[in-house]
């Protein structure tokens, strides 16, 4: 057997793996869309927007952030723009266009925090012990 392959043990890990994963991450989006009508891109562009910008960047570093194509994000934002969540202004300076979060998208995004910090304290840390955690950090650090 190639060393560069994966035995069966290794594969029920990885699947299990990232089946908790999903399933945990998807109770908290569910979580926050059910509360808040965010869905979980409308949350990642607002977080970003607050949380590298100030409340405003650039489309292109948001699609850096967001690790999407410009394409993507555009039709997003088109759509955020229509419910009042963001605003994009073109740049003075080059071709460039900035997004702005909006009075009324930072205040979906400051109902949504607490939901989310909730529900992950639900679904993911109240299951933890403190040696899981130190265990998930190591593991974490190690493989990024």
């Amino acid at each position: 057997m190639d060393n560069h392959e994966i035995n069966q043990e290794e594969m029920k890990i990885w699947h299990m793996w990232k089946g908790t994963f999903h399933t945990i991450f998807g109770r908290i989006v569910k979580e926050m869309s059910d509360h808040t009508g965010l869905s979980e891109s409308d949350f990642g562009i607002l977080d970003r927007l607050v949380l590298f910008g100030e409340g405003k960047l650039r489309q292109q570093e948001l699609a850096d952030y967001m690790n999407w194509d410009k394409s993507r994000l555009s039709h997003h934002l088109k759509r955020m723009e229509k419910r009042g969540l963001v605003m994009r202004t073109p740049l003075d300076t080059d071709r460039g266009v900035q997004v702005g979060i909006t009075s009324e998208g930072q205040s979906a995004l400051d109902n949504a925090r607490p939901v989310i910090s909730q529900a992950m304290r639900k679904h993911f840390f109240a299951q933890l012990t403190e040696q899981d955690i130190e265990l998930i950090t190591r593991l974490a650090e190690r493989t990024k």
